[in-house]
Protein backbone atom coordinates (compact mmCIF):
# COMPACT_ATOMS: atom_id res chain seq x y z
CA UNK A 1 0.00 0.00 0.00
CA UNK A 2 1.20 3.50 -0.82
CA UNK A 3 2.06 5.36 2.38
CA UNK A 4 0.27 8.67 2.82
CA UNK A 5 3.47 10.70 2.81
CA UNK A 6 5.42 9.17 -0.11
CA UNK A 7 3.79 9.84 -3.47
CA UNK A 8 6.66 8.29 -5.42
CA UNK A 9 6.85 5.01 -3.52
CA UNK A 10 5.22 2.94 -6.28
CA UNK A 11 5.85 5.26 -9.20
CA UNK A 12 8.41 4.93 -12.00
CA UNK A 13 9.56 8.50 -11.32
CA UNK A 14 11.73 9.47 -8.36
CA UNK A 15 11.22 12.52 -6.19
CA UNK A 16 14.40 14.15 -7.56
CA UNK A 17 13.23 13.59 -11.15
CA UNK A 18 9.87 15.16 -10.33
CA UNK A 19 11.59 18.13 -8.69
CA UNK A 20 13.73 18.64 -11.80
CA UNK A 21 10.66 18.64 -14.05
CA UNK A 22 8.94 21.18 -11.78
CA UNK A 23 11.97 23.49 -11.76
CA UNK A 24 12.44 23.25 -15.52
CA UNK A 25 8.76 23.86 -16.26
CA UNK A 26 8.45 26.88 -13.98
CA UNK A 27 11.83 28.48 -14.73
CA UNK A 28 10.27 31.32 -16.74
CA UNK A 29 7.04 31.62 -14.80
CA UNK A 30 5.84 33.98 -12.09
CA UNK A 31 4.53 31.14 -9.94
CA UNK A 32 3.27 27.58 -9.88
CA UNK A 33 3.63 24.22 -8.20
CA UNK A 34 3.14 20.49 -8.41
CA UNK A 35 0.30 19.54 -6.06
CA UNK A 36 0.13 15.87 -5.06
CA UNK A 37 -2.88 14.43 -3.25
CA UNK A 38 -3.90 11.07 -1.78
CA UNK A 39 -7.43 10.90 -0.34
CA UNK A 40 -9.20 8.07 1.47
CA UNK A 41 -12.91 8.69 2.13
CA UNK A 42 -16.02 6.85 3.26
CA UNK A 43 -19.76 7.37 3.55
CA UNK A 44 -22.24 5.29 5.52
CA UNK A 45 -25.99 5.98 5.35
CA UNK A 46 -28.95 4.67 7.35
CA UNK A 47 -32.47 5.39 6.11
CA UNK A 48 -35.87 3.74 6.56
CA UNK A 49 -34.62 1.47 9.34
CA UNK A 50 -31.75 -0.02 7.36
CA UNK A 51 -28.29 0.68 6.01
CA UNK A 52 -28.91 2.05 2.53
CA UNK A 53 -25.39 2.80 1.41
CA UNK A 54 -21.79 2.14 2.39
CA UNK A 55 -18.90 3.28 0.22
CA UNK A 56 -15.13 3.62 0.44
CA UNK A 57 -13.08 5.59 -2.06
CA UNK A 58 -9.40 6.11 -2.71
CA UNK A 59 -8.19 8.86 -5.03
CA UNK A 60 -4.58 9.61 -5.96
CA UNK A 61 -3.32 12.20 -8.40
CA UNK A 62 -1.56 15.47 -9.12
CA UNK A 63 -2.29 18.95 -10.38
CA UNK A 64 0.51 20.86 -12.14
CA UNK A 65 0.12 24.63 -12.37
CA UNK A 66 2.18 27.31 -14.10
CA UNK A 67 1.38 31.03 -13.85
CA UNK A 68 2.64 33.99 -15.84
CA UNK A 69 1.12 37.37 -15.12
CA UNK A 70 -2.57 36.43 -14.72
CA UNK A 71 -2.49 33.53 -17.19
CA UNK A 72 -2.90 30.16 -15.46
CA UNK A 73 -2.01 26.91 -17.21
CA UNK A 74 -3.19 23.78 -15.43
CA UNK A 75 -2.87 20.07 -16.05
CA UNK A 76 -3.92 17.16 -13.83
CA UNK A 77 -3.81 13.39 -13.84
CA UNK A 78 -4.87 10.49 -11.62
CA UNK A 79 -1.59 8.75 -12.47
CA UNK A 80 1.69 9.80 -10.87
CA UNK A 81 4.24 8.60 -13.41
CA UNK A 82 7.18 9.80 -15.46
CA UNK A 83 5.10 9.93 -18.63
CA UNK A 84 2.11 11.75 -17.15
CA UNK A 85 4.28 14.37 -15.43
CA UNK A 86 6.37 15.00 -18.56
CA UNK A 87 3.24 15.27 -20.67
CA UNK A 88 1.76 17.79 -18.23
CA UNK A 89 5.02 19.75 -18.35
CA UNK A 90 4.90 19.95 -22.14
CA UNK A 91 1.27 21.08 -22.03
CA UNK A 92 2.10 23.86 -19.57
CA UNK A 93 5.16 25.02 -21.55
CA UNK A 94 3.10 25.10 -24.74
CA UNK A 95 0.42 27.23 -23.13
CA UNK A 96 2.90 29.72 -21.66
CA UNK A 97 5.57 29.67 -24.36
CA UNK A 98 5.21 33.37 -25.23
CA UNK A 99 5.37 34.83 -21.74
CA UNK A 100 8.15 35.35 -19.23
CA UNK A 101 8.26 36.23 -15.57
CA UNK A 102 10.20 35.97 -12.36
CA UNK A 103 9.46 32.90 -10.27
CA UNK A 104 8.47 33.77 -6.72
CA UNK A 105 9.16 30.79 -4.46
CA UNK A 106 9.40 32.46 -1.07
CA UNK A 107 6.91 31.02 1.41
CA UNK A 108 7.12 31.65 5.15
CA UNK A 109 7.51 28.48 7.22
CA UNK A 110 5.56 27.46 10.28
CA UNK A 111 5.77 24.44 12.59
CA UNK A 112 2.28 24.93 13.99
CA UNK A 113 -0.24 22.12 13.54
CA UNK A 114 -3.96 22.66 14.08
CA UNK A 115 -5.06 19.02 13.96
CA UNK A 116 -3.53 15.60 14.58
CA UNK A 117 -2.14 13.35 11.88
CA UNK A 118 -4.86 10.70 12.16
CA UNK A 119 -6.94 8.54 9.87
CA UNK A 120 -10.48 8.78 11.27
CA UNK A 121 -11.75 6.11 8.88
CA UNK A 122 -9.59 3.43 10.48
CA UNK A 123 -10.33 4.35 14.10
CA UNK A 124 -13.67 2.56 14.09
CA UNK A 125 -14.56 -0.65 12.28
CA UNK A 126 -17.42 -0.78 9.80
CA UNK A 127 -19.44 -2.91 12.23
CA UNK A 128 -18.96 -0.35 15.02
CA UNK A 129 -20.24 2.43 12.78
CA UNK A 130 -23.23 0.37 11.65
CA UNK A 131 -24.02 -0.41 15.29
CA UNK A 132 -24.07 3.30 16.20
CA UNK A 133 -26.32 4.18 13.25
CA UNK A 134 -28.78 1.46 14.28
CA UNK A 135 -28.68 2.74 17.86
CA UNK A 136 -29.41 6.26 16.56
CA UNK A 137 -32.45 4.93 14.69
CA UNK A 138 -33.77 2.96 17.67
CA UNK A 139 -33.13 5.79 20.14
CA UNK A 140 -35.06 8.36 18.12
CA UNK A 141 -37.99 6.11 17.28
CA UNK A 142 -38.38 5.26 20.97
CA UNK A 143 -38.64 8.95 21.90
CA UNK A 144 -41.60 10.02 19.76
CA UNK A 145 -44.39 8.01 18.16
CA UNK A 146 -44.85 10.72 15.54
CA UNK A 147 -41.49 9.97 13.92
CA UNK A 148 -41.97 8.76 10.35
CA UNK A 149 -38.41 8.78 9.10
CA UNK A 150 -34.89 8.79 10.52
CA UNK A 151 -31.84 9.36 8.36
CA UNK A 152 -28.30 9.29 9.76
CA UNK A 153 -24.93 9.19 8.09
CA UNK A 154 -21.17 9.27 8.64
CA UNK A 155 -18.69 10.92 6.29
CA UNK A 156 -14.97 10.45 6.93
CA UNK A 157 -11.85 11.52 5.08
CA UNK A 158 -8.10 11.61 5.31
CA UNK A 159 -6.39 13.80 2.74
CA UNK A 160 -2.61 13.83 2.41
CA UNK A 161 -1.04 16.56 0.26
CA UNK A 162 2.44 17.52 -0.85
CA UNK A 163 3.36 20.69 -2.70
CA UNK A 164 6.62 20.78 -4.68
CA UNK A 165 7.86 24.13 -5.91
CA UNK A 166 10.75 25.22 -8.09
CA UNK A 167 14.15 24.46 -6.56
CA UNK A 168 12.92 21.36 -4.71
CA UNK A 169 10.98 23.17 -2.00
CA UNK A 170 8.43 20.76 -0.51
CA UNK A 171 5.54 21.26 1.95
CA UNK A 172 3.23 18.56 3.31
CA UNK A 173 0.03 18.22 5.30
CA UNK A 174 -2.27 15.40 6.41
CA UNK A 175 -5.88 16.51 6.97
CA UNK A 176 -8.52 14.44 8.77
CA UNK A 177 -12.18 15.40 8.35
CA UNK A 178 -15.44 13.88 9.61
CA UNK A 179 -19.16 14.65 9.71
CA UNK A 180 -22.06 12.99 11.54
CA UNK A 181 -25.57 14.06 10.47
CA UNK A 182 -29.07 13.17 11.68
CA UNK A 183 -32.40 14.03 10.05
CA UNK A 184 -35.82 13.38 11.60
CA UNK A 185 -39.27 13.68 10.00
CA UNK A 186 -42.35 14.03 12.21
CA UNK A 187 -45.98 13.71 11.14
CA UNK A 188 -48.89 14.94 13.27
CA UNK A 189 -52.47 15.65 12.24
CA UNK A 190 -51.50 15.25 8.60
CA UNK A 191 -48.63 17.74 8.79
CA UNK A 192 -45.03 16.71 8.16
CA UNK A 193 -41.94 18.64 9.28
CA UNK A 194 -38.24 17.80 9.45
CA UNK A 195 -35.32 18.66 11.67
CA UNK A 196 -31.67 18.30 10.69
CA UNK A 197 -28.54 18.58 12.82
CA UNK A 198 -24.93 17.52 12.43
CA UNK A 199 -21.45 17.88 13.89
CA UNK A 200 -17.95 17.56 12.48
CA UNK A 201 -14.36 18.72 12.39
CA UNK A 202 -10.76 17.66 11.86
CA UNK A 203 -10.63 14.96 14.53
CA UNK A 204 -11.78 11.41 15.20
CA UNK A 205 -15.33 10.07 15.25
CA UNK A 206 -14.82 9.21 18.92
CA UNK A 207 -14.61 12.86 19.87
CA UNK A 208 -18.32 13.18 19.04
CA UNK A 209 -19.56 9.64 19.61
CA UNK A 210 -17.93 8.42 22.84
CA UNK A 211 -20.10 8.00 25.96
CA UNK A 212 -23.17 8.15 23.71
CA UNK A 213 -22.55 11.80 22.82
CA UNK A 214 -24.37 11.03 19.58
CA UNK A 215 -27.61 11.29 21.57
CA UNK A 216 -27.22 15.06 21.83
CA UNK A 217 -27.15 15.27 18.01
CA UNK A 218 -30.31 13.15 17.83
CA UNK A 219 -32.04 15.25 20.49
CA UNK A 220 -31.28 18.48 18.64
CA UNK A 221 -32.59 17.15 15.31
CA UNK A 222 -35.78 16.00 17.06
CA UNK A 223 -36.15 19.34 18.86
CA UNK A 224 -35.93 21.28 15.57
CA UNK A 225 -38.50 19.02 13.92
CA UNK A 226 -40.84 19.44 16.92
CA UNK A 227 -40.50 23.23 16.79
CA UNK A 228 -41.27 23.27 13.07
CA UNK A 229 -44.30 21.07 13.63
CA UNK A 230 -45.78 23.80 15.85
CA UNK A 231 -44.79 26.72 13.62
CA UNK A 232 -47.16 29.17 11.96
CA UNK A 233 -46.77 31.18 8.72
CA UNK A 234 -44.07 33.85 8.89
CA UNK A 235 -44.94 37.55 8.66
CA UNK A 236 -43.62 39.65 5.79
CA UNK A 237 -42.28 43.18 5.54
CA UNK A 238 -39.41 45.35 6.72
CA UNK A 239 -38.58 44.76 10.38
CA UNK A 240 -35.87 44.25 12.97
CA UNK A 241 -34.09 40.88 12.93
CA UNK A 242 -32.12 39.22 15.70
CA UNK A 243 -29.69 36.57 14.48
CA UNK A 244 -28.72 33.90 16.99
CA UNK A 245 -25.10 32.86 17.65
CA UNK A 246 -23.19 30.23 15.67
CA UNK A 247 -24.60 28.85 12.43
CA UNK A 248 -26.51 32.05 11.42
CA UNK A 249 -23.06 33.43 10.53
CA UNK A 250 -23.56 31.58 7.24
CA UNK A 251 -25.28 34.82 6.23
CA UNK A 252 -22.03 36.71 6.96
CA UNK A 253 -20.10 34.05 5.04
CA UNK A 254 -22.24 34.35 1.93
CA UNK A 255 -23.36 37.96 1.90
CA UNK A 256 -20.06 39.49 3.05
CA UNK A 257 -17.29 36.86 2.97
CA UNK A 258 -17.35 36.06 -0.73
CA UNK A 259 -17.25 39.76 -1.51
CA UNK A 260 -13.98 40.02 0.41
CA UNK A 261 -12.14 37.34 -1.61
CA UNK A 262 -9.22 38.68 -3.60
CA UNK A 263 -10.18 37.57 -7.11
CA UNK A 264 -13.54 39.36 -7.08
CA UNK A 265 -11.88 42.55 -5.87
CA UNK A 266 -8.98 42.41 -8.32
CA UNK A 267 -11.51 42.08 -11.13
CA UNK A 268 -13.64 44.82 -9.52
CA UNK A 269 -16.75 42.63 -9.52
CA UNK A 270 -17.24 42.82 -5.73
CA UNK A 271 -19.34 45.46 -4.01
CA UNK A 272 -16.31 46.05 -1.73
CA UNK A 273 -13.58 46.45 -4.39
CA UNK A 274 -13.09 50.21 -3.95
CA UNK A 275 -13.85 50.49 -0.23
CA UNK A 276 -10.52 49.53 1.39
CA UNK A 277 -9.92 51.65 4.48
CA UNK A 278 -13.50 52.92 4.49
CA UNK A 279 -16.35 52.30 6.87
CA UNK A 280 -18.40 49.38 5.55
CA UNK A 281 -20.14 48.28 8.75
CA UNK A 282 -21.40 49.63 12.06
CA UNK A 283 -18.82 50.41 14.72
CA UNK A 284 -18.26 47.34 16.86
CA UNK A 285 -18.48 44.97 13.90
CA UNK A 286 -15.22 43.04 13.50
CA UNK A 287 -15.03 40.13 11.05
CA UNK A 288 -12.04 37.81 10.69
CA UNK A 289 -11.24 34.76 8.61
CA UNK A 290 -9.20 32.39 10.76
CA UNK A 291 -7.57 29.14 9.66
CA UNK A 292 -5.69 28.62 12.93
CA UNK A 293 -8.42 27.28 15.25
CA UNK A 294 -7.60 23.78 16.48
CA UNK A 295 -9.57 20.92 14.92
CA UNK A 296 -12.11 23.13 13.17
CA UNK A 297 -13.60 22.15 9.82
CA UNK A 298 -12.24 25.21 8.02
CA UNK A 299 -8.78 25.18 9.60
CA UNK A 300 -5.60 24.41 7.67
CA UNK A 301 -1.97 24.01 8.66
CA UNK A 302 -1.00 25.20 5.18
CA UNK A 303 -3.24 26.20 2.31
CA UNK A 304 -3.20 24.38 -1.04
CA UNK A 305 -0.27 26.47 -2.28
CA UNK A 306 1.82 25.71 0.81
CA UNK A 307 1.35 29.07 2.54
CA UNK A 308 0.87 28.78 6.32
CA UNK A 309 -2.61 29.68 7.43
CA UNK A 310 -3.33 32.73 9.59
CA UNK A 311 -5.98 34.86 11.25
CA UNK A 312 -6.87 37.58 8.75
CA UNK A 313 -8.73 40.65 10.00
CA UNK A 314 -11.17 41.63 7.24
CA UNK A 315 -13.28 44.31 8.92
CA UNK A 316 -12.21 45.97 12.18
CA UNK A 317 -14.69 48.14 14.09
CA UNK A 318 -16.56 48.70 10.85
CA UNK A 319 -13.48 49.58 8.73
CA UNK A 320 -12.48 47.39 5.77
CA UNK A 321 -8.89 46.25 6.42
CA UNK A 322 -8.02 43.28 4.19
CA UNK A 323 -9.13 40.90 1.48
CA UNK A 324 -8.50 37.15 1.51
CA UNK A 325 -5.70 36.35 -0.93
CA UNK A 326 -4.08 33.45 -2.71
CA UNK A 327 -0.62 33.92 -4.26
CA UNK A 328 -1.78 34.86 -7.76
CA UNK A 329 -4.22 37.59 -6.77
CA UNK A 330 -1.91 38.87 -4.03
CA UNK A 331 0.92 39.29 -6.53
CA UNK A 332 -1.29 41.08 -9.05
CA UNK A 333 -2.70 43.35 -6.32
CA UNK A 334 0.80 44.01 -4.93
CA UNK A 335 0.08 42.57 -1.51
CA UNK A 336 0.71 39.21 0.20
CA UNK A 337 -1.06 35.88 0.40
CA UNK A 338 -3.18 35.39 3.51
CA UNK A 339 -2.94 31.59 3.25
CA UNK A 340 -6.37 31.46 1.60
CA UNK A 341 -5.48 29.58 -1.60
CA UNK A 342 -7.74 26.51 -1.70
CA UNK A 343 -8.93 23.84 -4.13
CA UNK A 344 -11.43 21.01 -3.84
CA UNK A 345 -8.88 18.45 -5.01
CA UNK A 346 -6.02 17.95 -7.47
CA UNK A 347 -8.39 18.30 -10.44
CA UNK A 348 -9.12 21.95 -9.60
CA UNK A 349 -7.23 25.22 -9.78
CA UNK A 350 -6.52 27.32 -6.69
CA UNK A 351 -8.90 30.13 -5.74
CA UNK A 352 -8.93 32.54 -2.77
CA UNK A 353 -11.45 30.99 -0.37
CA UNK A 354 -12.74 31.38 3.17
CA UNK A 355 -11.67 29.14 6.08
CA UNK A 356 -13.46 29.93 9.39
CA UNK A 357 -15.26 33.25 8.90
CA UNK A 358 -16.33 34.91 12.15
CA UNK A 359 -17.83 38.04 13.60
CA UNK A 360 -16.21 38.66 16.98
CA UNK A 361 -18.12 39.25 20.21
CA UNK A 362 -19.37 42.60 21.47
CA UNK A 363 -20.82 43.65 24.82
CA UNK A 364 -24.59 43.22 24.61
CA UNK A 365 -26.70 40.25 25.66
CA UNK A 366 -29.22 38.43 23.52
CA UNK A 367 -31.95 39.36 26.04
CA UNK A 368 -31.17 43.05 25.52
CA UNK A 369 -31.60 42.60 21.78
CA UNK A 370 -34.93 40.79 22.08
CA UNK A 371 -36.27 43.47 24.44
CA UNK A 372 -35.29 46.18 21.92
CA UNK A 373 -37.62 44.72 19.26
CA UNK A 374 -41.33 45.59 19.21
CA UNK A 375 -42.03 43.58 16.08
CA UNK A 376 -39.53 41.37 14.30
CA UNK A 377 -38.11 37.88 14.07
CA UNK A 378 -35.46 35.85 15.86
CA UNK A 379 -33.55 33.69 13.34
CA UNK A 380 -31.83 30.69 14.92
CA UNK A 381 -30.75 28.69 11.87
CA UNK A 382 -30.58 28.92 8.08
CA UNK A 383 -30.80 26.56 5.17
CA UNK A 384 -30.10 27.45 1.56
CA UNK A 385 -29.62 30.90 0.11
CA UNK A 386 -28.56 32.84 -2.98
CA UNK A 387 -26.05 35.69 -3.24
CA UNK A 388 -25.01 38.08 -6.02
CA UNK A 389 -21.32 38.88 -5.44
CA UNK A 390 -21.38 42.06 -7.53
CA UNK A 391 -24.19 43.73 -5.60
CA UNK A 392 -24.01 41.73 -2.37
CA UNK A 393 -27.75 41.05 -2.59
CA UNK A 394 -28.91 37.87 -0.84
CA UNK A 395 -31.95 35.73 -0.07
CA UNK A 396 -31.73 33.24 2.83
CA UNK A 397 -34.25 30.69 4.07
CA UNK A 398 -34.73 30.34 7.84
CA UNK A 399 -34.97 26.73 9.03
CA UNK A 400 -35.71 27.75 12.62
CA UNK A 401 -37.14 31.14 13.52
CA UNK A 402 -39.53 32.80 15.96
CA UNK A 403 -41.59 35.97 15.95
CA UNK A 404 -40.70 38.73 18.40
CA UNK A 405 -43.63 40.71 19.79
CA UNK A 406 -43.24 43.56 22.28
CA UNK A 407 -39.74 42.49 23.32
CA UNK A 408 -40.57 38.83 23.86
CA UNK A 409 -39.96 35.69 21.80
CA UNK A 410 -43.26 34.35 20.50
CA UNK A 411 -44.39 31.46 18.32
CA UNK A 412 -42.10 29.56 15.95
CA UNK A 413 -42.63 30.61 12.34
CA UNK A 414 -42.34 28.75 9.05
CA UNK A 415 -41.28 29.99 5.63
CA UNK A 416 -39.34 33.10 6.62
CA UNK A 417 -36.71 34.41 4.21
CA UNK A 418 -34.23 37.22 4.83
CA UNK A 419 -33.72 39.56 1.89
CA UNK A 420 -31.10 42.29 1.64
CA UNK A 421 -27.54 43.05 0.66
CA UNK A 422 -24.34 42.50 2.60
CA UNK A 423 -22.95 46.05 2.66
CA UNK A 424 -26.28 47.58 3.76
CA UNK A 425 -26.97 44.89 6.36
CA UNK A 426 -23.57 45.43 8.00
CA UNK A 427 -24.39 49.10 8.48
CA UNK A 428 -27.73 48.21 10.09
CA UNK A 429 -26.13 46.16 12.90
CA UNK A 430 -26.98 48.07 16.09
CA UNK A 431 -26.07 45.52 18.79
CA UNK A 432 -23.36 42.85 18.90
CA UNK A 433 -23.69 40.13 21.52
CA UNK A 434 -21.20 38.73 24.01
CA UNK A 435 -22.10 35.10 23.17
CA UNK A 436 -20.00 34.23 20.11
CA UNK A 437 -20.30 30.59 19.14
CA UNK A 438 -18.83 28.40 16.41
CA UNK A 439 -21.07 26.44 14.07
CA UNK A 440 -21.31 22.67 14.75
CA UNK A 441 -18.84 21.82 11.98
CA UNK A 442 -20.84 20.89 8.89
CA UNK A 443 -20.25 23.74 6.41
CA UNK A 444 -19.21 23.30 2.79
CA UNK A 445 -18.66 26.36 0.60
CA UNK A 446 -19.25 26.36 -3.13
CA UNK A 447 -17.42 28.57 -5.60
CA UNK A 448 -16.75 28.11 -9.31
CA UNK A 449 -17.93 24.51 -9.14
CA UNK A 450 -15.64 23.62 -6.22
CA UNK A 451 -16.67 22.68 -2.69
CA UNK A 452 -14.34 23.06 0.31
CA UNK A 453 -14.96 22.57 4.06
CA UNK A 454 -15.45 25.82 5.98
CA UNK A 455 -16.55 27.09 9.36
CA UNK A 456 -18.50 30.12 10.57
CA UNK A 457 -19.07 31.82 13.92
CA UNK A 458 -20.77 34.86 15.36
CA UNK A 459 -22.45 36.20 18.49
CA UNK A 460 -26.10 37.19 18.53
CA UNK A 461 -26.61 40.41 16.54
CA UNK A 462 -29.47 42.86 16.08
CA UNK A 463 -30.05 44.18 12.57
CA UNK A 464 -32.26 47.27 12.73
CA UNK A 465 -33.80 46.96 9.29
CA UNK A 466 -34.16 43.98 6.99
CA UNK A 467 -36.78 42.75 4.55
CA UNK A 468 -38.45 39.55 5.66
CA UNK A 469 -40.29 37.47 3.11
CA UNK A 470 -43.08 35.42 4.67
CA UNK A 471 -46.07 33.25 3.87
CA UNK A 472 -48.66 34.87 6.14
CA UNK A 473 -51.49 36.37 4.10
Amino acid sequence: MLSMNNFFEKSDISRSEAENIVSDTLSKCDDGELYLENTKSETLLLDDNKIKNSSYNSDLGFGFRAISDEIVAYSHSNEISKNSLRQSSENLKSTLKSVKGTYNHEIPKSNKKYYDNINPIEQKSLNEKIKILNEVNNYLRSKDNNIKQVTANFLGEQKSVEIIRSGGESLTDVRPLIRFNVSVMLEKNGRKESGVYGVGGRQSYDFYLKDENWKSVCDEALRIASVNLESKPAPAGEMKVVLGPGWPAILIHEAVGHGLEGDFNRKKTSAFHNLMGQKVASEGVTIVDDGTIDNRRGSLTIDDEGTPTEKTVLIENGILKNFMQDRLNARLMKTRSTGSGRRENYRHIVLPRMRNTMMLSGNQTQDEMIKAVDKGIFAVSFGGGQVDITSGKFVFNCTEAYEIVNGKIGSPIKGATLIGDGPSSLKEVSMVGNDMMMDPGIGTCGKAGQGVPVGVAQPSILINKMTVGGTKL
